[in-house]
């Protein structure tokens, strides 16, 4: 059989674009073929929960837009599927007086980005909303909460199921090659054929789109994020998401608080490199993979501009007094024996050859293929609004207006 789409990517971005794809050409044949055995295993299955405001993205870009329309389709999806989420807010918090301008630009991003309900907050209003909560001024958001997306996209799947699609697990592609007009997606359980080919990779965006030809660039190299969990005799220390003012000199986000749909709290993660793009451990090693990440010029360059930054990183990884040393930044009273070992995801992390970060969602084409190329946090909260967004993108590059395109 040859399908009219073959969606590659189990996740909840290719899961929200299978699903998109159906809702609006139900008469359209078309697959899902993810290489695991379940849908979601990875940066979905191992995100924070965070449903995010759109806040932190530069105004007029894709994450800006597609993350407040997303939210706001996430919260419609949610409410007629039954799927409990909470809108618990966000506080960005800052401790010093040298935070406060990157605050205000904050405040500014927020207002040019459409964020409804924004409030710049005291001391003492911090310490009402969140009692141990330290800091000399913050923004609080109140369109900020918590879902399972892992719950939300594996719903996204069941929809697109009951659709018509056609879902292969446990098939891994391995080579794409187009022949006569006709996609072919080899895998080691057979071929998938189909007219055309979306792909949503995460951590495998960039083999993907280079096995069309695509750029080496963006390229992915995986950041491993390790948690804390607070022990449930010490929740109450955090009631809504603490976050930390951003600092556009720096990569990464920094630690922060967040609540769980299960009541645990998660604390952190930092930010090292990850030794396997599924290495969610200190002792998890793809040499391959390894090898591919530190060979590339662009980490070379990264990592010798924030050296200091990435030793600290990974001195905060393995002793644990060190990391907490971080958070009470915030939350002074939190001691080391408050915490617990957490769980761990892999970012994955679009970078380019000069050292660059990606810092926007990144989609590409070819003859008769849509890469997503990057598209870390807030892809789960944007979910829905990418799904339209690529539906949209292989409309133009697709012909996609007859019923049945594929022969």
């Amino acid at each position: 059989m040859v399908y009219d789409i073959a969606v590659v990517g189990g996740g909840i971005v290719g899961l929200a674009t299978t699903r998109e794809l159906l809702l609006r050409h139900p008469k359209l044949r078309i697959a899902n073929v993810e290489k695991e055995d379940v849908w979601s295993k990875h940066q979905t299955g191992h995100n924070s929960g965070v449903i995010h405001s759109g806040i932190y993205y530069k105004p007029g870009s894709l994450k800006a837009k597609l993350c407040v329309e997303g939210r706001k389709l996430a919260w419609e999806y949610c409410d007629a599927k039954g799927i409990e989420y909470r809108d618990v807010g966000k506080l960005i918090v800052a401790t010093e007086e040298s935070e406060l301008g990157r605050l205000d630009d904050l405040w500014t991003r927020g207002h040019q980005n459409g964020i409804d309900g924004l409030e710049m907050l005291e001391a003492a209003q911090i310490a009402e909303r969140e009692p141990y909560c330290r800091g000399i001024k913050a923004i609080f958001s109140p369109v900020t909460g918590i879902v399972d997306w892992g719950r939300v996209s594996r719903s996204y799947g069941e929809d697109a199921q009951a659709m018509g699609a056609d879902m292969f697990l446990g098939h891994q592609v391995t080579r794409i090659e187009r022949r006569g007009g006709i996609t072919v997606l080899k895998t080691p359980k057979g071929e998938v054929q189909a007219s055309y080919v979306v792909t949503c990779g995460g951590l495998q965006s960039d083999k993907l789109g280079r096995m069309t030809g695509g750029d080496v660039d963006p390229k992915i190299v995986p950041f491993r994020g390790d948690y804390l969990i607070l022990k449930p005799e010490k929740s109450y220390l955090v009631k809504g998401n603490i976050y930390p003012v951003p600092d556009p000199e720096f990569p990464f986000l920094g630690v922060h608080f967040t609540p769980r749909m299960d009541g645990s709290i998660w604390l952190g993660p930092n930010a090292v490199l990850a030794f396997a793009r599924e290495g969610y451990s200190f002792f998890t090693i793809n040499p391959t993979e390894l090898w591919d990440a530190l060979t590339y010029p662009g980490f070379f360059k990264m990592a010798t501009k924030y050296w200091e930054m990435g030793a600290g990183e990974m001195y905060r990884d393995l002793v644990r007094s060190a990391y907490v040393k971080a958070l009470q930044r915030y939350i002074p009273e939190l001691q080391p024996e408050d915490c617990l070992a957490g769980p761990a995801g892999v970012r994955a992390q679009a970078m380019t050859a000069d050292g660059g970060l990606v810092d926007d969602f990144v989609f590409e084409g070819s003859d008769g293929v849509v890469h997503v190329r990057n598209a870390p946090s807030p892809a789960a909260t944007s979910s829905l609004a990418i799904g339209k967004y690529i539906a949209d993108d292989a409309e133009q590059r697709f012909d996609l207006s007859k019923k049945s395109i594929a022969v």
